[in-house]
């Protein structure tokens, strides 16, 4: 059974509301506190890509993209409990119950994907916030990327998310923010506004290095707090 790496002494409960503070005044967290209480009518549903009977991608070292999936997702939502935002996981483990009749790789895939999309469709106000990590032969293509469904409001929650991970973690990203491909089903035909964070490529050592530290995790979840309460702080503008 693979371990993740979660937990949260005391201390570092304190630390972590440090970092989030500081963040806040490049993301304007700190505006969104003062000038509103948490989104009430929006529920973040953070959806860590893959896991179960589906590990994605596998970096070389045999690091799997689920499991850095849902360890950035847990620190999301701790975020999210710890500035009072409303949020939702698809998955807060590695276990899934598929049904009985999901007796194959890719019919749990399937049952999966279905099961997720009708938590996002049956919560209303949902935002989906979907995250993945990247793989490619080469080992030269790098950068995070975010992409977006066709629901209104998910490209311009896209252009700020992908503009504060690169001016926060990645300047000299060129990536830009993209319509997710309809082959993708949870972008395809979630009914809110839905994007897809590509975090980094599992094939690029740098980036495998800098998507396994604990540190790069939480400034990776911080900010994408900060994008999605600027964005829900737009839509009450």
């Amino acid at each position: 059974m693979r371990f993740i790496k979660w937990w949260f002494p005391l201390a570092a409960v304190v630390l972590l509301a440090a970092v989030v503070l500081l963040a806040a005044a490049a993301l304007a967290l700190d505006q969104y506190q003062a000038a509103a209480a948490p989104p009430a009518d929006y529920v973040l549903v953070i959806d860590p890509g893959h896991g179960g009977a589906d590990g994605g991608a596998v970096a070389a070292d045999g690091t799997l993209e689920s499991d850095i999936n849902l360890d950035i997702a847990l620190r999301l939502e701790a975020l999210c409990r710890f500035w009072g935002v409303d949020a939702v996981l698809t998955r807060s483990g590695d276990d899934i119950d598929y049904p009985a009749q999901a007796d194959t790789i890719a019919r749990k895939k399937v049952a999966d994907q279905h099961a997720r999309l009708a938590l996002i469709n049956g919560t209303p106000g949902a935002v989906l916030l979907s995250i993945h990590q990247n793989k490619y032969p080469a080992a030269s293509p790098h950068g995070i990327q975010v992409f977006y469904g066709p629901v209104a409001g998910s490209d311009q929650l896209a252009v700020l998310t992908q503009g504060n991970l690169t001016g926060q973690l990645c300047p000299d990203n060129r990536r830009v923010a993209a319509p997710a491909d309809k082959s993708i089903f949870l972008m395809k035909n979630a009914q809110c506004p839905a994007v897809l964070v590509e975090c980094g490529f599992l094939s690029n050592p740098d980036e495998l290095l800098a998507l396994q530290s604990d540190t790069y995790r939480t400034k990776l979840s911080v900010v994408l707090l900060g994008s999605y309460l600027q964005y829900i702080r737009g839509l009450q503008a």
